[in-house]
């Protein structure tokens, strides 16, 4: 119990320091190791670090648990997430949004092209459907679809990439599975398409978001905004554009408007937002 308490205070002076000291978090799903996250977003923090004069500190969130509950806490300055965990900081902390990949996030529910049983969500009540472990956006944009809690899939949640994902599927680990449009699209081929069939497809969200906290006063973002939107700020993101889009060039600019109300795939859904 005493180790408890030390580590909950230790935490807690640990934060405060960093915020006197003016030292900024940024962070971003912990959908790949501690390892590859550094590598993916160290140079992005450095680069942010030379635009604001301000030392920001790129830390990895361990799981979800973890993140979700910094989220809560408004631990983090600087994020780099889903349209539906940057609307709910929006909305109740405050958050704004700077730049965001170009295009729009959309998911496939699949099931197997000859599962005559499965032909709408409805189909699905009480079934197994694979995704990435929630609050992840594919699996979130699905539970959506079912507002009543005892009348929903049951999720068996996939930790790794949508590869995994699909995989699980062909394993037989269930019955349907979600995945992204560009995924879909991009990702399997002619044959490994005419296997499967589409039985629903959610909206068009707008793609993920840089957002920051309202400890980044006005002129701080507009400068950082400009800042990632340029050349030099390009290169310095690059590794993101790389990972998420193929033929992304540069990301471009995001607003607040354009995220508003997406939080409610969050609340009421998953138990704590």
């Amino acid at each position: 119990m005493k180790g408890r308490i030390f580590t909950f205070v230790f935490g807690f002076c640990f934060a405060q320091t960093l915020f006197a000291n003016n030292v900024l978090i940024m962070t971003a799903p912990p959908e790949e190791s501690e390892a590859h996250g550094k590598q993916q977003y160290k140079i992005t923090a450095e680069y942010i670090s030379s635009v604001l004069g301000k030392t920001v500190m790129y830390e990895h969130p361990g799981d979800w648990m973890r993140y979700q509950r910094h989220i809560r806490n408004d631990y983090y300055d600087i994020v780099f997430d889903g349209p539906h965990l940057a609307s709910w900081r929006m909305e109740h902390l405050g958050h704004n949004m700077l730049v965001r990949l170009p295009g729009n996030l959309q998911y496939y529910l699949l099931t197997a092209s000859d599962n005559e049983k499965i032909n709408s969500p409805d189909d699905l009540i009480g079934k197994k459907v694979c995704g990435i472990a929630s609050p992840d956006l594919s699996t979130m944009s699905i539970l959506a679809y079912f507002r009543n809690p005892a009348q929903q899939p049951v999720i068996r949640a996939i930790t790794g990439s949508m590869v995994d994902v699909y995989q699980s599927f062909q394993n037989g680990d269930c019955t349907a599975f979600v995945v992204r449009r560009i995924f879909y699209n991009k990702r399997l081929k002619e044959d490994e398409q005419q296997d499967l069939k589409i039985v629903s497809q959610t909206e068009e969200l707008p793609n993920q978001v840089i957002s920051v906290s309202k400890r980044i006063n006005s002129a701080e973002r507009e400068k950082l905004q400009k800042a990632l939107l340029s050349d030099i700020g390009t290169m310095a993101i690059q590794p993101t554009l790389t990972r998420f889009l193929d033929n992304a060039n540069a990301f471009v600019p995001a607003s607040n408007a354009q995220y508003k109300g997406y939080n409610r795939l969050l609340e009421g859904v998953i138990f704590g937002w």
